[in-house]
Protein backbone atom coordinates (compact mmCIF):
# COMPACT_ATOMS: atom_id res chain seq x y z
CA UNK A 1 0.00 0.00 0.00
CA UNK A 2 3.18 2.16 1.12
CA UNK A 3 6.28 1.79 -0.35
CA UNK A 4 9.05 4.31 0.98
CA UNK A 5 12.23 3.60 -1.76
CA UNK A 6 15.71 5.23 -0.92
CA UNK A 7 14.23 8.43 0.36
CA UNK A 8 16.52 11.29 1.66
CA UNK A 9 15.51 14.62 3.64
CA UNK A 10 17.87 17.67 4.28
CA UNK A 11 16.96 20.56 5.63
CA UNK A 12 20.37 23.13 5.06
CA UNK A 13 23.07 21.45 6.10
CA UNK A 14 21.09 18.67 8.59
CA UNK A 15 20.78 15.55 6.78
CA UNK A 16 17.39 14.30 8.84
CA UNK A 17 16.90 10.86 6.73
CA UNK A 18 19.30 9.20 5.04
CA UNK A 19 18.26 6.19 2.45
CA UNK A 20 14.80 5.13 3.76
CA UNK A 21 13.15 2.38 2.82
CA UNK A 22 9.95 1.10 4.41
CA UNK A 23 7.40 -0.98 2.62
CA UNK A 24 3.63 -1.05 4.64
CA UNK A 25 1.01 -3.68 3.77
CA UNK A 26 -2.54 -2.98 2.58
CA UNK A 27 -4.29 -3.21 5.98
CA UNK A 28 -1.47 -3.79 9.16
CA UNK A 29 -0.64 -1.09 11.26
CA UNK A 30 2.88 -0.06 10.89
CA UNK A 31 4.24 1.29 13.94
CA UNK A 32 7.18 3.48 13.41
CA UNK A 33 9.65 4.11 17.19
CA UNK A 34 12.22 6.03 17.76
CA UNK A 35 13.42 8.87 20.25
CA UNK A 36 12.65 12.60 19.48
CA UNK A 37 14.23 14.16 16.84
CA UNK A 38 14.84 10.74 14.75
CA UNK A 39 12.71 11.87 11.99
CA UNK A 40 9.47 10.09 12.70
CA UNK A 41 7.12 12.98 12.13
CA UNK A 42 9.40 14.37 9.30
CA UNK A 43 8.69 11.04 7.47
CA UNK A 44 5.02 10.73 8.23
CA UNK A 45 4.39 14.39 6.95
CA UNK A 46 5.99 13.24 3.22
CA UNK A 47 3.89 10.30 3.04
CA UNK A 48 0.50 12.61 2.81
CA UNK A 49 2.46 14.83 0.68
CA UNK A 50 2.99 17.58 2.90
CA UNK A 51 6.60 17.49 2.82
CA UNK A 52 8.78 16.34 -0.20
CA UNK A 53 11.96 14.09 -0.38
CA UNK A 54 15.59 15.99 -1.20
CA UNK A 55 15.35 12.61 -3.49
CA UNK A 56 13.54 9.05 -3.49
CA UNK A 57 9.77 8.18 -4.15
CA UNK A 58 7.33 7.62 -1.72
CA UNK A 59 4.55 5.15 -3.55
CA UNK A 60 1.00 4.89 -2.14
CA UNK A 61 -1.01 2.13 -4.31
CA UNK A 62 1.75 2.55 -6.87
CA UNK A 63 1.78 5.81 -7.42
CA UNK A 64 4.36 8.33 -6.87
CA UNK A 65 3.19 11.25 -4.58
CA UNK A 66 6.74 13.10 -4.68
CA UNK A 67 5.94 13.47 -8.52
CA UNK A 68 2.04 14.30 -8.73
CA UNK A 69 1.17 18.30 -9.31
CA UNK A 70 -0.72 19.54 -6.27
CA UNK A 71 -4.33 19.36 -8.05
CA UNK A 72 -3.47 15.43 -8.36
CA UNK A 73 -2.15 15.39 -4.67
CA UNK A 74 -5.32 16.42 -2.93
CA UNK A 75 -7.40 14.00 -4.99
CA UNK A 76 -5.12 11.40 -3.47
CA UNK A 77 -5.15 12.95 0.18
CA UNK A 78 -9.09 12.42 -0.14
CA UNK A 79 -8.02 9.08 0.68
CA UNK A 80 -5.90 9.52 3.41
CA UNK A 81 -6.66 10.65 7.14
CA UNK A 82 -4.30 12.25 9.27
CA UNK A 83 -4.54 12.75 13.38
CA UNK A 84 -2.50 15.86 14.18
CA UNK A 85 -0.33 15.55 17.70
CA UNK A 86 -1.98 17.96 19.34
CA UNK A 87 -5.49 17.40 17.50
CA UNK A 88 -5.21 20.32 15.48
CA UNK A 89 -9.07 21.31 15.80
CA UNK A 90 -10.35 24.75 14.48
CA UNK A 91 -10.62 26.57 17.88
CA UNK A 92 -13.81 28.54 16.59
CA UNK A 93 -15.90 25.43 14.48
CA UNK A 94 -17.60 23.32 17.02
CA UNK A 95 -17.29 19.66 16.64
CA UNK A 96 -20.24 19.13 14.39
CA UNK A 97 -17.85 21.95 12.05
CA UNK A 98 -14.51 20.10 12.57
CA UNK A 99 -15.90 17.09 11.88
CA UNK A 100 -17.74 18.08 8.72
CA UNK A 101 -15.24 20.23 7.54
CA UNK A 102 -13.82 18.01 4.78
CA UNK A 103 -17.21 16.77 3.73
CA UNK A 104 -17.98 20.30 3.19
CA UNK A 105 -14.80 20.49 1.18
CA UNK A 106 -14.52 17.47 -0.83
CA UNK A 107 -17.84 15.94 -1.51
CA UNK A 108 -21.41 17.42 -2.26
CA UNK A 109 -23.39 15.96 0.36
CA UNK A 110 -26.46 17.67 1.39
CA UNK A 111 -26.98 18.46 5.03
CA UNK A 112 -28.89 16.04 6.70
CA UNK A 113 -26.24 13.41 4.91
CA UNK A 114 -23.63 15.44 6.76
CA UNK A 115 -25.29 15.63 9.59
CA UNK A 116 -25.83 11.92 9.42
CA UNK A 117 -22.05 11.20 8.50
CA UNK A 118 -21.22 12.95 11.71
CA UNK A 119 -23.41 11.35 14.19
CA UNK A 120 -22.09 7.88 12.64
CA UNK A 121 -18.35 8.99 13.16
CA UNK A 122 -18.60 10.31 16.86
CA UNK A 123 -20.23 7.06 17.48
CA UNK A 124 -17.57 5.06 16.78
CA UNK A 125 -15.01 7.00 18.44
CA UNK A 126 -17.40 7.12 21.83
CA UNK A 127 -18.52 10.79 21.78
CA UNK A 128 -22.34 10.70 20.92
CA UNK A 129 -24.10 14.19 21.51
CA UNK A 130 -21.28 16.18 21.75
CA UNK A 131 -21.75 17.93 18.33
CA UNK A 132 -22.34 21.40 19.23
CA UNK A 133 -19.40 21.14 22.14
CA UNK A 134 -16.36 23.70 21.33
CA UNK A 135 -13.08 22.57 21.64
CA UNK A 136 -12.41 24.66 24.74
CA UNK A 137 -14.96 22.99 26.07
CA UNK A 138 -13.43 19.20 25.68
CA UNK A 139 -10.39 17.40 27.30
CA UNK A 140 -7.29 16.53 25.85
CA UNK A 141 -8.37 12.26 25.30
CA UNK A 142 -12.09 14.04 23.90
CA UNK A 143 -10.05 16.45 21.53
CA UNK A 144 -7.80 12.94 20.23
CA UNK A 145 -11.09 11.01 19.47
CA UNK A 146 -12.88 14.14 17.44
CA UNK A 147 -9.14 14.27 15.88
CA UNK A 148 -9.93 10.53 14.65
CA UNK A 149 -13.62 11.36 14.07
CA UNK A 150 -12.45 13.90 11.79
CA UNK A 151 -9.78 11.82 10.16
CA UNK A 152 -11.87 9.08 9.16
CA UNK A 153 -15.44 10.96 7.72
CA UNK A 154 -13.89 10.55 4.10
CA UNK A 155 -13.69 6.87 5.01
CA UNK A 156 -10.09 6.91 4.20
CA UNK A 157 -7.82 3.86 2.77
CA UNK A 158 -4.99 5.13 5.13
CA UNK A 159 -4.68 6.81 8.30
CA UNK A 160 -1.54 8.49 9.56
CA UNK A 161 -1.11 9.00 13.17
CA UNK A 162 1.22 11.44 14.93
CA UNK A 163 1.98 10.57 18.26
CA UNK A 164 -1.51 9.88 19.09
CA UNK A 165 -1.54 9.11 22.98
CA UNK A 166 1.15 12.45 23.59
CA UNK A 167 0.17 14.49 26.47
CA UNK A 168 -2.77 11.92 27.73
CA UNK A 169 -2.40 10.38 31.38
CA UNK A 170 -1.77 6.50 31.19
CA UNK A 171 -5.36 5.58 31.19
CA UNK A 172 -6.21 7.90 28.19
CA UNK A 173 -3.31 6.69 26.51
CA UNK A 174 -4.66 3.14 26.78
CA UNK A 175 -8.18 4.39 25.70
CA UNK A 176 -7.10 6.13 22.52
CA UNK A 177 -4.45 2.93 21.53
CA UNK A 178 -7.77 0.31 22.29
CA UNK A 179 -9.93 3.06 19.97
CA UNK A 180 -6.89 2.96 17.36
CA UNK A 181 -6.86 -0.97 17.13
CA UNK A 182 -10.93 -0.90 17.34
CA UNK A 183 -10.99 1.76 14.17
CA UNK A 184 -8.59 -1.30 12.01
CA UNK A 185 -10.85 -4.01 13.05
CA UNK A 186 -13.81 -2.28 11.64
CA UNK A 187 -12.78 0.21 8.85
CA UNK A 188 -9.73 -2.21 7.47
CA UNK A 189 -7.76 0.37 6.76
CA UNK A 190 -3.96 0.67 6.67
CA UNK A 191 -2.28 2.46 9.44
CA UNK A 192 1.05 4.49 10.04
CA UNK A 193 1.41 5.47 14.03
CA UNK A 194 4.65 7.26 14.49
CA UNK A 195 4.67 7.13 18.52
CA UNK A 196 7.57 6.55 21.56
CA UNK A 197 5.00 5.43 23.86
CA UNK A 198 5.74 1.79 24.23
CA UNK A 199 2.74 0.37 26.00
CA UNK A 200 0.77 2.18 23.25
CA UNK A 201 2.82 0.38 20.36
CA UNK A 202 2.48 -3.02 21.76
CA UNK A 203 -1.04 -2.75 21.88
CA UNK A 204 -1.91 -1.63 18.14
CA UNK A 205 0.84 -2.81 15.89
CA UNK A 206 1.15 -5.33 13.40
CA UNK A 207 4.69 -4.70 12.64
CA UNK A 208 7.30 -1.76 13.79
CA UNK A 209 10.29 -0.09 12.18
CA UNK A 210 12.88 1.36 14.72
CA UNK A 211 13.99 4.70 13.37
CA UNK A 212 17.67 5.90 15.04
CA UNK A 213 18.90 9.12 13.75
CA UNK A 214 17.59 9.12 10.45
CA UNK A 215 17.76 4.85 9.50
CA UNK A 216 16.11 2.44 10.06
CA UNK A 217 17.93 -0.17 12.53
CA UNK A 218 15.36 -2.98 12.46
CA UNK A 219 11.59 -3.44 10.97
CA UNK A 220 9.59 -6.59 12.08
CA UNK A 221 7.18 -7.91 14.30
CA UNK A 222 7.01 -6.25 18.17
CA UNK A 223 8.48 -9.54 19.27
CA UNK A 224 12.10 -8.97 16.98
CA UNK A 225 12.76 -5.61 18.03
CA UNK A 226 12.31 -6.66 21.93
CA UNK A 227 14.86 -9.63 20.73
CA UNK A 228 17.03 -7.82 19.04
CA UNK A 229 20.70 -7.80 19.73
CA UNK A 230 21.37 -4.21 18.66
CA UNK A 231 22.02 -2.41 21.60
CA UNK A 232 20.77 1.37 20.86
CA UNK A 233 17.38 -0.57 20.29
CA UNK A 234 17.30 -3.15 23.64
CA UNK A 235 18.54 0.56 25.42
CA UNK A 236 15.20 2.03 24.16
CA UNK A 237 12.89 -1.05 23.87
CA UNK A 238 14.37 -1.08 27.95
CA UNK A 239 13.61 2.41 28.63
CA UNK A 240 17.58 2.68 29.49
CA UNK A 241 19.37 5.81 30.14
CA UNK A 242 21.50 7.57 27.30
CA UNK A 243 25.30 6.27 27.18
CA UNK A 244 28.29 6.86 24.59
CA UNK A 245 29.28 3.67 24.85
CA UNK A 246 25.95 1.98 23.62
CA UNK A 247 25.84 4.79 20.80
CA UNK A 248 29.60 3.90 20.23
CA UNK A 249 28.83 -0.33 20.64
CA UNK A 250 25.97 0.38 17.92
CA UNK A 251 28.10 1.70 15.59
CA UNK A 252 30.60 -0.70 15.16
Amino acid sequence: MIDIINVEQTFGDRRILKNVNLQINKGETMVILGASGSGKSTLLKMMIGLLKPTSGKILIDGRDITRMPETELNEQRKHMGMVFQYSALFDSMNVKENIAFGLRMHTKLSEPEIDQAVKEKLHLVGLDGTEELMPSNLSGGMKKRIGLARAIVLEPEIILYDEPTAGLDPIRSTDISLLIKNMQEKLHVTSVVVTHDLKSAELIADRMAFLYEGSFLEIGKPSALYQSKDPRIKQFMNGLPSSPDIEKEGDE
